[in-house]
C-alpha cells in the first residue's frame, strides 16, 4: 500500500476534520419560497435574517449569529438570508420594516423578532426559542 507524504496526510486530516467541523454547524442559505416552505413544514428550527450589506448593526449581528450558529446545540438551526435591498417582496411578506431584522421560526411558527439588537445574549435567546420544542 502506498503511503501518502506527510505534508499531504496532514492537510487530508485537516479536510475531513473541517468538514467533521462544519456539519455539527447551523446551515446558511440565500431565502427561497420553496426551501423556506419546506422547512417549515419539517418543524425545522429556522432563523430569518433581514440585512444589507450597507448596515453596521447587520455587520454587528453577523459575528454574533455566526457564533451562535458554530455551537453543536443549533446544528438543526436553517439560516435563511433575506437581503434588505435586493428582496423586497420578501422583506414585505415577512413585515419587516427595516434591516437588522431578525426572525425565529419552529416551523411555522414565530417564536420571536427582533429589530437592531446587537446584544449577543438576546440574539441568543432569539434563536434559543426556534429550538424549544
Amino acid at each position: 500500500m502506498k503511503r501518502l507524504h506527510p505534508l499531504l496526510a496532514g492537510l487530508t486530516c485537516a479536510l475531513v476534520l473541517l468538514g467533521s467541523l462544519s456539519a455539527s454547524a447551523a446551515e446558511r442559505k440565500p431565502f427561497d419560497p420553496a426551501v423556506f416552505a419546506a422547512a417549515q413544514a419539517a418543524s425545522t428550527p429556522i432563523l430569518v435574517e433581514i440585512s444589507a450589506p450597507w448596515c453596521p448593526t447587520c455587520k454587528a449581528q453577523k459575528p454574533i449569529i455566526d457564533a451562535l450558529a458554530a455551537q453543536p446545540e443549533t446544528k438543526a438551526l436553517v439560516i435563511f438570508e433575506v437581503d434588505f435591498d435586493t428582496q423586497k417582496p420578501v422583506v414585505r411578506s415577512f413585515n419587516a420594516q427595516s434591516q437588522s431584522t431578525l426572525i425565529a421560526f419552529r416551523g411555522k411558527t414565530e417564536t420571536a423578532r427582533s429589530v437592531g439588537d446587537t446584544n449577543p445574549a438576546s440574539i441568543a435567546a432569539l434563536v434559543k426559542s426556534s429550538l424549544a420544542r
